[in-house]
């Protein structure tokens, strides 16, 4: 029984990042600086259609995966990383710099 629920846990775990990645996807199309008609060009779209279904965001799975490669760089996965942290660590986070001066080491 307890794995059951270990299991179930894991599962909306899992469902739970993909809807807040599936939210995401019109910030990180606008962070990634790729305009909509060519990401509408690789997934082989319409720009009409990609801008309805960017505004609905009823994307699948399929073509989640092609805009996260298409769009794929730097800012992207800076973004990506922002959102695990902020996830794993909730709360107000200091840079390195502003932590070596609370330690006294500079």
């Amino acid at each position: 029984m307890l794995y059951l629920l270990y299991k179930y846990y894991e599962v909306t775990n899992i469902i739970d990042k993909y809807k807040i990645l599936l939210n995401s996807v019109p910030r990180l199309i606008e962070i990634s600086g790729y305009k909509n008609e060519y990401i509408a060009q690789k997934l082989e779209m319409t720009p009409t259609h990609f801008s309805a279904k960017k505004s609905k965001g009823n994307w699948t799975i399929q073509e989640v995966e092609k805009i996260l490669k298409t769009i794929s760089n730097e800012d992207v996965e800076d973004y990506l990383d922002d959102m695990v942290f902020e996830k794993c660590f909730p709360g107000k986070l200091i840079d390195s710099k502003q932590f070596e001066k609370r330690m006294g080491w500079k």
